[in-house]
């Protein structure tokens, strides 16, 4: 299958267009400048004939490439989320294109200290001779999910371009907030109207992901007793001193972030605020079962009460909320999904690799929200960093993954 790919153009295109998320934002999208890349991506959509493209008032982008078979064939959603990491900056991206690259570090133009080290990534490696797309050093490059979205789009132009490509109804789904863990709170799951879905946001080339953590968000509120520090022997009770406490005695050697891999869970404190009468202390826990998941809630709430019995006069509260589930419990219900996206990887010459993610997509909740949605590669490495690299080479292929998913679908019904 020979693809006349846009997908490069449409990326260097897409991450100048700034879509950093902001968690502290109520709004939805968070920020209103994620709309700039839906309208974008509207406009494109509509231009290559799919009728029904628009953005809703939460700044979420529908659109539908219609049937063109005679067979009953599922309906198969693609998405990737426009926003980008609130960790680095996206304004002024300035993305570098390295062709043909040559195997060693790569010294990034406008910030001599940010070095893409080989040692570091040896995924660059696998690269020698493809062309690598970084940023100029002083921004995050917005691959973690432009790449996905530039994949989907040129897929979809290939697929209107192209009608003798046989596929069912095919529907396009982009977020906002992703990045924030919002991602799938506003998705009208029942207008895309999809059996399953792909979502196209991940790391390696070939790899398929469907497995994901199991993930809930701890707060634990000190209230300490407060007084003029002049008066205050036998008296104060400073809640951040508590926090701070029960913090420094979390493990240093497991469960944590810095100290765990593979399947290993992990308790990380991500923020700590207030002052001596109450701070609040927030927590993510993740595990890939929910079993694991409880011993680590329970942990860290024995761990409180340890460190609150030596201030009597002091309390705490601990509010666990659930973020989202393992999306492996809902995938194994129809294996297909997963068989014919491996098939999908194959044809496009490139050896598929099952594979787990420690972390969470939107498909993570897609899943629990009625539509199973592993997560497809998208060629993104280093993300959330001003290191972030993409592979020309591996977008193409993601793309070819993509339109051959939607053959396979058509290919296997009746």
């Amino acid at each position: 299958m020979t693809i006349n790919h846009t997908v490069t153009e449409r990326f260097l295109k897409y991450v100048k267009i700034d879509t950093q998320s902001d968690p502290e934002s109520p709004t939805c999208p968070s920020t209103e400048k994620q709309k700039d890349l839906a309208r974008v991506l509207v406009a494109e959509m509509l231009e290559m004939g799919i009728k029904d493209a628009h953005m809703d008032e939460n700044g979420y982008v529908y659109g539908t490439i219609e049937s063109n078979t005679s067979k009953k064939v599922p309906v198969i959603c693609f998405c990737s989320h426009m926003d980008t990491s609130p960790d680095s900056s996206g304004t002024n991206v300035n993305p570098q294109l390295h062709s043909k690259y040559d195997g060693r570090d790569i010294q990034l133009k406008n910030d001599p200290t940010q070095i893409i080290r080989v040692s570091e990534h040896p995924s660059l490696l696998k690269q020698i001779g493809n062309d690598i797309i970084t940023t100029d050093g002083t921004t995050l490059l917005g691959a973690d999910n432009k790449a996905g979205v530039a994949e989907i789009m040129d897929a979809a132009h290939h697929l209107m371009t192209n009608p003798s490509i046989k596929h069912g109804t095919i529907k396009i789904l982009f977020t906002p907030d992703e990045e924030i863990g919002r991602g799938a709170d506003k998705a009208d799951l029942k207008k895309v109207g999809a059996d399953f879905g792909y979502t196209v946001d991940g790391e390696e080339l070939g790899h398929l992901e469907n497995e994901t953590f199991s993930a809930d968000g701890v707060t634990i509120t000190i209230n300490g007793v407060s007084t003029h520090p002049g008066f205050a022997k036998n008296k104060m009770q400073s809640a951040i001193k508590i926090a701070s406490e029960i913090v420094a005695a979390l493990p240093k050697d497991k469960m944590s972030p810095e100290s765990t891999e593979k399947k290993e869970p992990f308790i990380h404190p991500v923020s700590i605020s207030g002052g001596i009468e109450k701070t609040v202390l927030q927590f993510i826990i993740r595990a890939f079962d929910e079993e694991t998941l409880k011993i680590q809630e329970d942990f860290l709430k024995e761990l409180t009460k340890q460190v609150i019995a030596s201030y009597p006069k002091s309390t705490f509260d601990f509010v666990v909320k659930e973020q989202y589930r393992n999306m492996k419990q809902v995938l194994d219900k129809n294996p297909e999904i997963v068989s014919y996206a491996l098939e999908a990887i194959k044809r496009a010459g490139v050896e598929p690799v099952l594979s787990s993610i420690r972390g969470g997509t939107d498909g993570s909740r897609f899943s629990y929200m009625g539509l199973p949605c592993p997560n497809i590669f998208a060629g993104e490495h280093a993300f959330h960093s001003k290191l972030e690299w993409v592979s020309v080479q591996d977008m193409e292929k993601a793309v070819a993954t993509i339109v051959n998913l939607a053959m396979i679908w058509e290919e296997n019904s009746k």
